[in-house]
Formats: C-alpha cells, sequence, structure tokens
C-alpha cells in the first residue's frame, strides 16, 4: 500500500480500527469455551439444584462483556452474581448485583461493591465454584480499604496521588494490594476453599500478572517491606490522608498472601487477551499493507521524552537499510507522563504531543492510543500526528510547547481534528504506539 503525506494519517488510523475489531472480548472467550464447559460441567447437569453452589464476581472495563458471554453461552440462571463495571449494564439481569463502580478513582459504588464480592466470597463452602471475571480498571472499581477508618474521601484522594506520584503501575499496586481488603488475593483467601477460577483481560506487562486490578483473586509475589520502600520512594507519607498513612504504619498490618499459601491450591487462571494480542494484530495490519515492520517494547514504563527518543531513532536505523520501502515500529505498553499542569489530556495524546517538533517537516506519522477507548480525563483515546502538524498548529496560533507544560494534550489535537475519540471500547490491553516513515 502507497504511503504519502496525505494518506499516512488516515492508514493508522485504519490500522487501530483494525487493532481494536480484531483484539474483540468474544472471539477471545470462545477460546475458552471448552476449558469452561469442563469446569462446569458438574454443576451445569443440574443448574436448579445447583446454581446456589455457582458463584461469578466480575470487575474491570470489560465486565459486562466478559459476563454476557458467559451468562449466554452457557445458560445460566439463579446463580449468585456481582458485577462492578464503569457503567450499568444495559440489559437486566434478575437477581445480579451490580455497581457502577469509579475509575480511575473509586466511588461510593466501588465499596458497595467490594463489600458485595466479599459477601457472596465468604459464603462459598468447599463444594462450590467461584468464578471471576477480572480485567483492568478493576482495582477502582471494586475497593474497600483494609481498615474502616480510610474513609470514601480519603480513598479517593490516595488514589489520586498514586495515579499521579510518578509510580509505575506495579509500584502503584503494590501500594493499593496492601491496603485493601479485597485485592492481593484477599479475595481468594475470603473464597477459600471454594474451587476458583479466574479469566482475566491483562493491563500489565508481560510477568506481572498479578497485577491486574491489584490480583483479588492471584498470589502476591510483593511483600511489606518492598511496600514501604515505594512509599518511602515516592515520599507517600508527606502525600497521602492521615488515616491512610496510620495504615501503612500499622505494625499489626498483615501481609498479603503468597505463592503456596492453601487459599491457592484449587485456584486456575487463564489470561484472554493482553497486550500483545493487539500489537499483534496491528502487525499483521502493517504486514498486509506491504510494510517493514518491527516491533519494540522497549520503551514500556518509561518517560514519554526519552520513548520518543527511542522509538524515532529505531524508525531512522529502519528507515536506512530498507531503502524504498515504507517502514513502522510498533510498539506496546505503557509510558510515564507525569501530570504538570491542569489541562485535558493523557499519556498516549502526551507522547505523540512530544513527537511533534521533534518530526517537523519529515515524511513520519505517530499514532498512541488506549485499547480502552479512554486516555487520562480526556474523551479520546489518544492522538495522531506527522510532519506537517507543527506548521498547521504555527498557523492557528498553537504552541505545542505551552500545551505540554500545561497536559493539555487533547486541546491541542482537538483543534487539529488529530484526535482519536472512539469511546469507552469495554476492553483495557494497554496502549499501542506506531511510527510510520516513507519516501
Amino acid at each position: 500500500m502507497r504511503v504519502t503525506s496525505n494518506n499516512a494519517k488516515k492508514l493508522l488510523r485504519e490500522g487501530f480500527s483494525h487493532t481494536i475489531k480484531e483484539i474483540d472480548l468474544v472471539k477471545a472467550m470462545e477460546r475458552f469455551r471448552s476449558d469452561l464447559e469442563a469446569v462446569l460441567s458438574g454443576y451445569l447437569q443440574n443448574i436448579t439444584t445447583n446454581a446456589e453452589r455457582v458463584r461469578l464476581i466480575a470487575f474491570g472495563k470489560a465486565a459486562v462483556p466478559m459476563t454476557s458471554w458467559l451468562i449466554d453461552t452457557f445458560e445460566l440462571s439463579g446463580i449468585r452474581v456481582v458485577i462492578s463495571a464503569p457503567r450499568l449494564p444495559q440489559r437486566e439481569w434478575a437477581g445480579f448485583k451490580c455497581f457502577a463502580g469509579g475509575h480511575p478513582v473509586p466511588n461510593k459504588q466501588s465499596l458497595q461493591a467490594a463489600r458485595a464480592a466479599l459477601e457472596i466470597a465468604n459464603a462459598a463452602v468447599e463444594n462450590d465454584l467461584v468464578l471471576f471475571l477480572m480485567s483492568g480498571g478493576g482495582s477502582a472499581l471494586m475497593e474497600l480499604p483494609f481498615d474502616d477508618s480510610v474513609s470514601l474521601r480519603d480513598t479517593e484522594s490516595m488514589y489520586g496521588t498514586l495515579v499521579t506520584c510518578g509510580a509505575d503501575i506495579v509500584e502503584t499496586n503494590v501500594i493499593r494490594k496492601h491496603l485493601s481488603r479485597v485485592k492481593g488475593g484477599r479475595l481468594a483467601l475470603a473464597a477459600s476453599p471454594a474451587r476458583q477460577v479466574t479469566l482475566y483481560v491483562s493491563d500489565v506487562p508481560e510477568g506481572c500478572e498479578s497485577s491486574v486490578a491489584s490480583g483479588p483473586t492471584m498470589p502476591d509475589e510483593s511483600t511489606l517491606e518492598e511496600f514501604r520502600q515505594i512509599a518511602e520512594r515516592y515520599e507517600l507519607r508527606q502525600k497521602l490522608p492521615a488515616s491512610v498513612i496510620e495504615l501503612m504504619n500499622d505494625s499489626t498490618l498483615p501481609d498479603t498472601p503468597k505463592p503456596g499459601d492453601p487459599a491457592f491450591r484449587r485456584s486456575a487462571w487463564s489470561c484472554v487477551l493482553a497486550n500483545r494480542h493487539a500489537v499483534d494484530a496491528m502487525r499483521r495490519f502493517a504486514d498486509n499493507a506491504g510494510w517493514k515492520v518491527v516491533v519494540d517494547d522497549s520503551p514500556d514504563d518509561l518517560e514519554i521524552s526519552t520513548a520518543a527518543d527511542v522509538l524515532l531513532k529505531h524508525l531512522g536505523q529502519l528507515r536506512e537499510t530498507s531503502p524504498g520501502t515504507p517502514v513502522c515500529v510498533i510498539s506496546g505498553g505503557e509510558l510515564r507522563s507525569p501530570v504538570v499542569g491542569s489541562g485535558v489530556g493523557g499519556r498516549n495524546q502526551a507522547f505523540v504531543l512530544e513527537c511533534v517538533p521533534r518530526i517537523a517537516g519529515e515524511k513520519i506519522a505517530v499514532l498512541s492510543a488506549g485499547t480502552d477507548g479512554i486516555d487520562g480525563n480526556s474523551p479520546a483515546a489518544g492522538a495522531l500526528a506527522d510532519g506537517s502538524s507543527a506548521q498547521r498548529a504555527k498557523r492557528m496560533g498553537l504552541d505545542s510547547a505551552s500545551f505540554s507544560r500545561n497536559s493539555d494534550s487533547y486541546s491541542f489535537f482537538k483543534r487539529l481534528g488529530d484526535d482519536i475519540t472512539c469511546g469507552p471500547t469495554g476492553n483495557n490491553v494497554r496502549d499501542i504506539r506506531v511510527l510510520l516513515s516513507w519516501e
């Protein structure tokens, strides 16, 4: 497919749309149909009698579509269900307890959802089956502080501090795990000794799966010592509410259950979707377009400026070794973008804004977007830029550096018409960045 200055951004936009369609949750869940049939077989033989023995707890941005698939596929009825998602389900499920939790900061229903989940988990016995459907965003959508002295307002403040202090997602979730009644394996501990099956959509780095939604159903490898080191590293005791600090300093605060704990003896976990699936989908689009493609995930968790340096350098090297062919660098994962102003935006748009002056006048186009359809505090998933963006902005009186200083990347790209706004996707497997160069 021929790439020009007139169609490069359009092609990248099409590639992102293709990627979102390819990581469809229903397609992904279908891969686990036979495994779930085997697990459910004993309970489904007489669902009328055994309905009370099956419990379902779903939380995260993908909670509703995952639940819909499970209920419809296996015609489940009469089971006990708790769902916490960003929005209430449009369909009505009789007897289900559904909550519209808060994100990225918990709300009152986030706490109510956690209490409801603990209620049906604590009531489970050895012959019961507890199904967990877990996805990104679950940390905020289902939360309950370890001690009642931490109010909802203080919980909201804690989350606001954690997402802006500079800690990465794994470090952030270590703090959340140790201060929560449901995270870090504590929900699994409540459901033990029942049989437990967790299907999850991962929004964390490969190998850090216990950080998905802060790992309520998984063994926690982090320790209290690590928890305290992270708190010190980011000066959290100077930033968090007094009630949270008191809980952090409590010498009787118990550690989270670890690998090998009897609570996980009858537990199984399966990853439904992860960032690699989004990267692979984008790579297939680029391959089909005839582009020379390289995947570079090394910038994961880097600052946006450093990531821009790394990826643009890689793109230049690829350009030199592949003359006459459009070249493309695809990168997954998430970047660090500390909030320094009061504007509207997110890390994806901030990354593209960082690239605008660097690619000025070049035959380069850049896309960065979140697979959940939401970037930071903006309504957009991400943004696009090319070699003409800097000049177009200048003609409109827009100074990219000023917008960057105010953390207002969304306003910049909205004015240019280069925001990527698709609405919430009901999914979340982290972000995807694509850098494209042509001759």
